[in-house]
């Protein structure tokens, strides 16, 4: 039995037929299509910009996560130059390497000589003739030795130690500082990707909801007489709601394609530094993972501007 209207009520409420909601959303999404294709200038437009603002942070997130793959790749492996000095014997250096290969900790060890060293500096300049007026060869002898994955971290360094304590020996460096210039690089784009976030995350949320203001504007009349008649705020706000949506998944979309036109244009340098153990690394993260949450950051920015403008405009028309 249906229930008596009150007084109170503009229209008599009366249970709605299966399936009504679904297609009164249907029909929502496709006017609000429809009112994007019609205006498809501002609407690139939108799109663009929102996805200038998503890919700034998105891309410093793929290279955030390339960093740390880096890192993670050489976690436990180091290597130790061994510098000689100047007037150290050859048979000096070369009993060191001998030894420090029955290192159960070390993997590989080379010994560079004062000629094989010139001659890497010559091809490595292509200073022939600057060099030859040196007369006598400068350069000492150098052991490079790489330790094994396995070897523990507190073990090199003993090792280090003690190489340093060797005759002839000038210096020993453990090369492990470039992994933690690599901590304090990731450390700063973290950081810089967060502020681009919240920052360009703003901007993003203010591009769709000066758009949505105008599409409002556009339908102020309509929401008028619609206000008058006694439709809730709901109901108003969800074909603006449908267009953030619109702006927003596009915005996002826009942002793949921008960082996938930067990944094909930096590759070659990007690999490069980001090789491991001298191979060329892939760029990773870069996905249907990655694509779905660009675009879904998006569609999350458009409704928030939606809900801002919606909730904005509304209110004027004093719509509970």
């Amino acid at each position: 039995m249906a229930r008596k209207p009150k007084s109170s009520d503009v229209w008599p409420t009366a249970r709605r037929p299966w399936g009504a909601a679904w297609r009164d959303h249907q029909s929502v999404a496709k006017d609000s299509l429809a009112f994007v294709s019609a205006r498809l200038g501002t609407t690139l437009l939108v799109w663009l910009l929102v996805g200038i603002a998503l890919a700034f942070p998105a891309g410093l997130y793929l290279l955030d996560r390339n960093l740390a793959q880096a890192a993670g790749d050489w976690q436990g492996v180091h290597g130790l130059s061994i510098y000689f000095k100047a007037d150290a014997e050859a048979e000096t250096a070369a009993d060191l390497a001998g030894r420090l290969g029955g290192e159960t900790d070390i993997a590989t060890v080379r010994l560079i000589t004062p000629d094989e060293a010139l001659s890497e500096l010559r091809a490595h300049l292509g200073a022939d003739d600057a060099l030859s007026t040196l007369g006598e060869n400068p350069l000492p002898a150098t052991i490079r030795a790489v330790a094994k994955p396995t070897a523990p971290v507190s073990r090199v360094e003993r090792l280090a130690r003690r190489l340093e304590q060797e005759d002839g020996v000038d210096a020993v460096v453990l090369e492990k500082a470039w992994l933690e210039r690599l901590a304090a690089i990731r450390a700063l784009v973290g950081r810089i990707g967060w502020m681009a976030a919240i920052l360009f995350g703003v901007g993003a949320v203010l591009v769709s909801s000066s758009s949505i203001r105008l599409a409002i504007e556009v339908r102020l009349p309509e929401l008028q007489v619609r206000a008058l008649v006694g439709a809730s705020r709901l109901s108003m706000g969800r074909p603006f709601r449908y267009l953030g949506v619109i702006y927003g998944a596009g915005g996002g979309i826009v942002a793949a394609l921008l960082v996938a036109a930067a990944l094909a244009w930096l590759d070659a340098p990007l690999a490069r530094l980001l090789a491991s153990r001298g191979e060329r690394a892939p760029i990773a993260g870069f996905d249907g993972a990655f694509v779905l949450l660009v675009v879904g950051v998006g569609v999350a920015l458009g409704l928030f501007g939606a809900a801002f403008a919606v909730r904005q405009r509304l209110r004027v028309l004093d719509v509970t």
